[in-house]
């Protein structure tokens, strides 16, 4: 995983796509949010009551 991420970190600096950073850190939060909650705990999160 560490060699990925160096991997990822050389890319972003050498083509200047920083922008994909907060895009790729927001993507991997919310995928560990899901799959530490998989009791069904998020849905008031993404269905709220009306």
């Amino acid at each position: 995983m560490g060699e990925f991420l160096k991997e990822f970190f050389a890319f972003l600096k050498n083509e200047k796509k920083w922008w994909l950073a907060p895009l790729v850190v927001v993507l991997v939060l919310a995928v560990a949010f899901l799959a530490l909650t998989q009791s069904g705990a998020q849905a008031p999160l993404f269905y709220p009551r009306q």
